[in-house]
C-alpha cells in the first residue's frame, strides 16, 4: 500500500486527517504546556458567518462516543456529533510570511466565508 492509500484509509477509518506538519505543531504545544495527557479536540458549533464553525482545542477528557485517532504520536479526538461534518477532513499548519495557524480542508463544506473559520 502507497503512503498515499495509507493516508486515504486512515481518513476513511478515522474521519479526521492531522498531517505531518500539524502534528509537529501540536506536538511542540504540548512540550510548552509540559502536559502529555491532552489530545487535540476537534469539533463543529453552531456559529460564524456560514453556520458551523470549527474548534480546535486541548482536551483532557474523553466523552463517551468519541472518535480517537493517532497521528505521530497526537492523539485527535472528534465528538459524535461533530464526526460526520468532519470525515475526510484533513488538518494542516501553516507557517508563511502572510499566514500563521491551523487550516482545515474540509470536503464536507459546500461554502465557507472570508475568515476560514466558517462553514455550511
Amino acid at each position: 500500500m502507497t503512503e498515499a492509500q495509507t493516508e486515504q484509509a486512515v481518513t476513511q477509518a478515522t474521519g479526521v486527517l492531522l498531517t505531518d506538519g500539524a502534528a509537529a505543531k501540536v506536538k511542540a504545544l504540548l512540550d510548552q504546556e509540559g502536559r502529555d495527557d491532552l489530545a487535540l479536540r476537534v469539533a463543529v458549533q453552531p456559529g460564524g458567518c456560514s453556520g458551523l464553525r470549527y474548534q480546535l482545542f486541548f482536551d483532557e477528557r474523553q466523552l463517551d462516543g468519541d472518535v480517537v485517532a493517532e497521528f505521530d504520536g497526537v492523539n485527535v479526538v472528534t465528538d459524535r456529533m461533530s464526526a460526520p461534518y468532519l470525515k475526510g477532513a484533513s488538518i494542516d499548519f501553516v507557517d508563511t510570511i502572510e499566514k500563521q495557524g491551523f487550516t482545515i480542508d474540509n470536503p464536507n463544506a459546500t461554502g465557507s466565508c472570508a475568515c476560514g473559520d466558517s462553514f455550511n
